[in-house]
């Protein structure tokens, strides 16, 4: 028998959180009025697993969007790993686009957790991302790579349309056509890369 605080206990926990979670966007997506038992059951999981992580429908739905959230957050330091910033700032745009189809298949689970209208329910300016839009334009800036003076404020303005494509259409070549016109926009009297300090070595 596993101790509570066995590692092995936790982690299975966790991947249970997580497959519940996957299967949720999933199933609410395609109907917001998806029996809880039916998305415990294609998570394979139990009942009282399930209620035990999820106690009611709101809590997993405001959960699908916070963990939506901190997901697209904690890209934004992920890719300044392996990217030049501006490079790194245009596949988060892509990632942003991705999540606000989340958002937007939702909308109806969202008003129905809530009985608030989806406008007022999840808002898109949420604190993690807009911080991660700023740790990114900073980063550009540094690098020269994009025009001085765009706060993040700015660029969630700028970006804005993103939220009011249909997630059911063809929505991806109109989402790359809008965050192109954007990056562009950003890159326009972009003042170059900062010469290095110091004496060029010629007299």
């Amino acid at each position: 028998m596993r101790h509570r605080n066995d590692p092995h206990l936790r982690s299975d926990a966790q991947r249970n959180r997580e497959r519940i979670l996957e299967v949720a966007l999933t199933e609410l997506s395609r109907a917001a009025d998806t029996p809880l038992s039916t998305i415990a059951k294609k998570a394979g999981v139990g009942q009282g697993t399930f209620y035990r992580n999820f106690p009611n429908r709101e809590t997993l739905v405001l959960e699908l969007y916070r963990h939506g959230v901190q997901q697209i957050a904690d890209s934004a330091s992920e890719l300044l790993e392996t990217m030049e910033p501006d490079r790194a700032l245009r596949a988060w745009m892509d990632h942003l686009a991705r999540f606000a189809m989340t958002k937007a298949g939702l909308a109806e689970a969202i008003r129905q957790a809530l009985s608030t209208p989806s406008g007022k329910a999840a808002t898109p300016g949420h604190t993690p991302v807009t911080e991660a839009a700023g740790l990114l334009l900073h980063a550009c800036k540094e690098a020269g790579t994009i025009r001085p003076g765009i706060t993040a404020d700015d660029f969630m303005l700028a970006i804005a349309g993103l939220w009011h494509l249909a997630p059911h259409d063809d929505w991806q070549p109109q989402a790359t056509r809008l965050l192109d016109i954007v990056m562009d926009g950003l890159r326009a009297g972009a003042p170059g890369r900062p010469r290095p300090s110091g004496r060029s070595g010629r007299h």
